[in-house]
């Protein structure tokens, strides 16, 4: 069985909602697209294609596709996710999609999004998906997600979708991996560890 790798880029109230582009997500008036690229810095160049260019299989949800699909298939071959992703298969979940999809090498998963992402891990060792906010919620749900790579980075928005958004199951992470970096930015990684337990803090505690 392959793994489900998220990697979500957030604000430190949670907001993952259009982070590239000011017109990349302007859904219910989000004000603040592209907020990301005045926060970055030469000091992680690289950490993200690191990490993703492991990856045999690109899954995203519908908006995050049309967003990719506009971008990089004509994207300069100087970047380095351009040849990644134009070159793996790419599997789009979405209800509303038919192929054939102008990306070349695009895929439409149909009927039950968890059998058919639990197929995908089946036939792929790493299936990443970046962004698809809405797809995230219904795969951690299904138990489907093995790790998330978390960039938080230094600015509170106070509106927007966010990546752990009402109606998220609860659930217990494990830190695997931390790093701060010199303008404030943390990468966490976490991997989902189960369901969490409940219990009244110790009044001891409080005594000490």
């Amino acid at each position: 069985m392959g793994t489900l790798i998220v990697t979500e880029f957030m604000t430190l109230d949670g907001v993952g909602q259009s982070p590239g582009a000011p017109d990349e997500d302007r859904e219910d008036g989000f004000p603040y697209g592209g907020w990301q690229a005045p926060l970055e810095s030469s000091e992680y160049d690289g950490v993200v294609f690191e990490v993703a260019s492991r990856m045999d299989a690109l899954l995203m949800g519908r908006k995050t596709y049309e967003i990719f699909a506009d971008y990089w298939p004509v994207a300069p071959e100087a970047i380095p996710f351009t040849g990644l992703f134009n070159r793996v298969p790419k599997y789009v979940a979405s209800s509303t999609l038919d192929e054939p999809l102008s990306w070349e090498g695009t895929h439409v998963l149909s009927g039950d999004i968890a059998e058919s992402v639990g197929t995908l891990k089946e036939r792929h060792d790493e299936v990443h998906l970046f962004g698809s906010l809405n797809l995230v919620q219904s795969l951690l749900a299904a138990g489907l997600v093995d790790r998330l790579h978390l960039w938080q980075y230094p600015i509170v928005l106070g509106t927007g979708k966010r990546v752990f958004a009402e109606g998220t199951v609860p659930t217990v992470m494990t830190l695997s991996d931390s790093k701060i970096y010199g303008n404030g930015l943390l990468h966490l990684v976490y991997e989902p560890a189960g369901p969490p337990t409940f219990a009244r803090e110790d009044a001891e505690y409080w005594d000490q």
